[in-house]
């Protein structure tokens, strides 16, 4: 089985986010629930330039959280991308969006060639 690489699971609370999340940085992230000691990942995402900020859009639609910083927003949009393909989450209908004129290339599909 797949696993995440990312930190957590935290709660996907206003606090969760404030006492887990202490940087200012690119992130990737995972939302979802546990149940018997698994984590269930529902949705992948990502932030560019601050994940703590992003996380917030989604308090009280997921239970939980798992993340991890990123250097870039390059390594962010390979990381999501690869949690995509790695979970298939029920909640991500489409292939994660690269930003515009960036022209990045999924590291596992060919969807931008």
């Amino acid at each position: 089985m797949a696993t995440s690489g990312l930190r957590g699971s935290f709660p996907l609370t206003s606090d969760g986010i404030s006492n887990n999340v202490t940087r200012t940085s690119a992130g990737a992230y995972a939302l979802g629930h546990t149940k018997d000691q698994s984590y269930y990942i529902h949705y992948v995402g990502r932030a560019d330039a601050d994940v703590a900020r992003r996380l917030r859009d989604h308090i009280g639609k997921y239970k939980r959280f798992k993340y991890e910083y990123y250097d870039s927003p390059k390594a962010a949009f390979m990381k999501e991308c690869r949690l995509y393909h790695d979970f298939n989450p029920r909640d991500n209908t489409i292939h994660p969006a690269r930003p515009a004129g960036s022209g990045w290339k999924c590291p596992v599909c060919k969807v931008f060639d």
